[in-house]
């Protein structure tokens, strides 16, 4: 095979050690980041109040979804939650595959479709920060469903290495996909589930909350019913501070506080990300 242009094996070792997506490892800041940031997992996780966020609460479980199908609890992820006295290896598998350690399946709303690509640095962050929060003593339910779960996922998941972190495209799939399961919501649900290999970002998916109902909005180019309409600014805007270019505010349960911790960087790769997507009439 040839290369395209030669590289000495001290030089290929020098860029090797020199670049930062190949140095990423786990840490506490990475953790705290995701998970106070773009994987907005306070937005189920932590109990909810008339003005939000109940103080002193983060992450201690409540009722996320109660309809016809389901009767659906997040978990106390914090050390007063069952995880504790799981190990790390069996919370990420949890985290990522939806498996127990006693192999029982967590149910949705949890989207194990997409945190299946979830990266092992990243992945092991998370778990990293979960473990140095408080504890916090909130006994949820177990989750009842009016349909069977399946026996998991999907194959086991050895290892994920994620694409290299910056403002492209590529990355932007990464982080709307695995890491802020934008695509999970904004994706019309078929009888397996979102139809993520026909209808991705189509948009449609309605949610009811005490705010009434809100329908998850079309977040591919199309020019007229997606985000081709809008500039750059304005859907950054819209992503981190939920509201339209009118000034309107948009609807819950859009994670816009998490959102808004976003690095620019990220926050660029995600539109780009969207923008490279097929457009998609709304359903």
């Amino acid at each position: 095979m040839t290369r395209p242009f030669p590289v000495a094996p001290i030089a290929a070792l020098l860029l090797f050690a020199m670049s930062p997506a190949l140095q990423a490892e786990p840490s506490l800041e990475r953790g705290e980041y995701l998970v106070r940031g773009p994987a907005g997992c306070g937005n189920c996780h932590t109990p909810l109040g008339p003005e939000g966020p109940v103080p002193g609460m983060e992450l201690a479980g409540r009722l996320v979804e109660q309809s016809a199908m389901m009767t659906a609890y997040a978990p106390n992820l914090t050390p007063a939650g069952a995880a504790a006295q799981w190990s790390d290896a069996e919370l990420a598998r949890a985290i990522r595959e939806g498996l127990r350690p006693d192999g029982s399946v967590i149910g949705p709303p949890m989207p194990f479709s997409l945190y299946r690509g979830l990266g092992d640095d990243d992945l092991a962050s998370i778990v990293m920060f979960l473990r140095t929060l408080a504890p916090v003593e909130n006994q949820t339910p177990p989750s009842e469903y009016s349909f069977p779960l399946p026996p998991a996922y999907g194959p086991p998941v050895d290892s994920v290495t994620p694409p290299p972190a910056g403002p492209t495209a590529e990355y932007g799939a990464y982080l709307a996909g695995p890491v802020m399961h934008c695509m999970e919501c904004h994706t019309p649900m078929g009888p397996q589930g979102p139809m993520l290999a026909t209808d991705l970002g189509r948009g449609g998916f309605a949610f009811h909350g005490p705010w009434g109902t809100s329908v998850a909005a079309n977040l591919t180019p199309h020019p007229t019913d997606g985000i081709g309409r809008y500039s750059d600014a304005e859907l950054k805007a819209m992503i981190v501070e939920g509201r339209r270019p009118d000034g309107s505010p948009m609807l819950p349960p859009m994670p816009y506080g998490y959102l808004a911790a976003m690095t620019p960087e990220d926050l660029e790769a995600v539109v780009l990300y969207l923008r490279s997507l097929p457009p998609l009439p709304s359903p």
